[in-house]
């Protein structure tokens, strides 16, 4: 039996302003194992049958059936970058079944292309601060990555109910003011310096959006007034991680205390957790046989992946 192993990182993307184009990649994993499997016992979900097609299209290599496993520690819905981690895992294991065929910027390429928006692969397959654009002539994308230091938090908090990307974006409008487009570029830059800078101190004020959140703040009320509170104990600032649920600030100081005062802030039950930035990506684990069968024991969530 072949099989590879691949743990890829959950990313928060738009950082406020850097809508579709600005994302980290977080210490939290998705671990994704691939077996080359004659008989496969069951059919796979749709985000992995379409991973699957456009791998052995796009390497021009004959398809193979194959089984997956997948342990989860991301939240699924919460615009932590799930989706993307499944198939960038499904992605390199078979690249790396079919003799890496593939580098490592097409295997991006291929995920940027199946979620539709690259805001969360570029992170999760290079790991740490990433810009990235998607050229709207060819949808190709373009990227830079720079290492986050780990003198910066990232507090995250999780609430209960699942936030649909598909959802999310249908509440956006067409049009949006110039004078509000301005604004978003200035914060745009403004992150995207601090975070190449490392002069994090430099992110304060600059995480206010006009495009996404104020329309998305009608599938969560308390976003205002968790992300002021997050301000108000001392981090720098936040904003919705993704389209959502999960809402994220980032802190040089006092993380508990910054998730504290979210959680006091926010309705129901939500958990927080608190991270570093990941400036590895994606990562091809190495495991002997007996070690492999311990990870499989381990694992949690089902064997076709989430559905699409």
């Amino acid at each position: 039996m072949q099989h590879v192993t691949v743990r890829v990182p959950a990313s928060t993307s738009n950082l406020g302003p850097g809508f579709d184009c600005l994302g980290v990649a977080l210490r939290i994993y998705n671990t994704i194992t691939v077996i080359r499997d004659q008989s496969p016992e069951q059919p796979h979900s749709q985000i992995v049958s379409q991973a699957a097609g456009k791998f052995f299209k796009r390497a021009r290599c004959r398809a193979f059936p194959f089984s997956l496993s997948i342990a989860e520690e991301i939240p699924r819905s919460r615009g932590l970058g799930s989706s993307a981690t499944i198939r960038l895992g499904i992605l390199h294991g078979l690249n790396r079944l079919s003799g890496d065929p593939l580098d490592r910027q097409a295997i991006f390429q291929m995920c940027a292309e199946l979620e539709g928006h690259p805001d969360n692969a570029a992170p999760a397959a290079f790991g740490g601060f990433t810009i990235v654009i998607q050229s709207k002539h060819d949808g190709a994308s373009a990227f830079q990555s720079f290492d986050v230091s780990p003198r910066l938090y990232f507090v995250l908090l999780v609430p209960e109910f699942e936030v649909r990307t598909s959802m999310a974006r249908s509440l956006l409008p067409s049009k949006v003011s110039h004078t509000a487009a301005v604004e978003n570029c200035a914060n745009a830059c403004a992150v995207a310096a601090a975070f190449v800078s490392k002069d994090y101190e430099k992110l304060r004020g600059a995480f206010r959006d006009h495009l996404h959140q104020p329309f998305r703040a009608k599938l969560l009320p308390f976003l205002p007034r968790v992300i002021a509170a997050a301000e108000k104990a001392g981090a720098l600032g936040a904003f919705l991680s993704g389209s959502g649920s999960a809402i994220c600030a980032v802190t040089l100081q006092q993380p508990k205390g910054v998730a504290a005062a979210m959680k006091r802030s926010a309705e129901s039950s939500p958990r927080t957790l608190i991270v570093h930035a990941d400036n590895r990506g994606v990562r091809i684990m190495r495991l002997r046989d007996s070690e492999f069968v311990h990870a499989l024991q381990r694992t949690t969530g089902n064997s076709n992946g989430p559905a699409a």
